[in-house]
């Protein structure tokens, strides 16, 4: 265990973060990083487009693709 030190600002900002009072500081850092691992904008948006694609039928199944390739 390693004791660091921290703005009383951030504090504030962890305690405001915590999702039950006996969520460990720990807990909510873990939290924070996890939320910055989330898919940004610009990946949300081609996985929308793939998606209408996909439900559009502008698809083709690897077998079709092999054999237009002639593979």
């Amino acid at each position: 265990m390693t004791t660091i030190q921290i703005s009383n600002t951030l504090h504030s900002e962890l305690i405001n973060r915590k999702l039950f009072d006996r969520e460990t500081y720990e807990e909510v850092i873990w939290d924070l990083i996890d939320d910055t691992k989330e898919l940004n904008d610009q990946t949300k948006g081609e996985l929308e487009k793939a998606r209408n694609e996909i439900r559009d039928g502008k698809v083709h199944t690897l077998a079709q693709v092999k054999k237009e390739l002639g593979l």
